[in-house]
């Protein structure tokens, strides 16, 4: 498995991991509203879950460290969406100049804020071609959710009941293919006994469907 860190989007530079397995054909770039949360230990659970599947990942703090600590006070960059969704932007745009990237089929995988910003970013990038959001955001997006046209798989915790009516508002307002899973015993951060490995089940299914190559790649 191959690893690079580190690089210039939109003129800031910002902290991530580029994992590539062997034989892989797809990745997964990671999205969060704030905090160091490359390091978190159900982010790095999940991308391993997806290595193991044979698939790439990059995981990629969308904030500098100033922006990081600033936030960590006020919380008001993890609500600045078009920020967000353009440092994602950008962060594919220098994905596609990676040499041994550059052909891989692309997810989005958002987390609270983030999964807005994933699914902004989405509606004009053709090129991704599936997401998946936990415990996210996507009411966030607002009109730009009509514009999303990748496959959509929206994860919450049975007892996230303001989550669950936000993602079912938002899966409304959507004409793409979209699902909603409650994973039961789970609250918000997904902490309970087996309710990670559920997520973790979830989305190594959608991105295997919906990544994988057709007839035309």
């Amino acid at each position: 498995m191959r690893s690079r860190h580190d690089a210039t989007v939109s003129y800031v530079s910002l902290q991530g991991t580029l994992s590539i397995p062997a034989r892989a054909n797809a990745i997964v770039v990671f999205a969060h509203g704030g905090g160091s949360w490359r390091l978190n230990y159900r982010t790095q659970q999940t991308a391993k879950a997806l290595q193991q599947a044979g698939i790439a990942t990059l995981l990629f703090d969308l904030l500098t460290y100033g922006e990081q600590a600033d936030d960590s006070v006020t919380a008001g960059y993890r609500f600045d969406i078009p920020l967000l969704a353009r440092r994602l932007a950008g962060t594919l745009a220098w994905l596609r100049e990676q040499h041994d990237a550059s052909t891989l089929s692309i997810g989005l995988f958002g987390v609270s804020t983030g999964a807005a910003a994933a699914l902004v970013a989405s509606g004009n990038l053709p090129e991704v071609r599936a997401i998946v959001s936990r415990g996210g955001r996507p009411d966030l997006a607002r009109e730009a959710l009509s514009l999303v046209t990748a496959p959509t798989l929206m994860i919450v915790g049975e007892f996230d009941e303001e989550a669950i009516r936000l993602n079912r508002g938002a899966a409304e307002q959507m004409a793409c293919v979209r699902d909603l899973e409650i994973v039961r015993g789970a609250t918000h951060l997904f902490e309970e006994p087996g309710t990670l490995e559920t997520v973790e089940r979830l989305a190594v299914q959608w991105f295997a469907s919906h990544l994988a190559p057709s007839r035309e790649d």
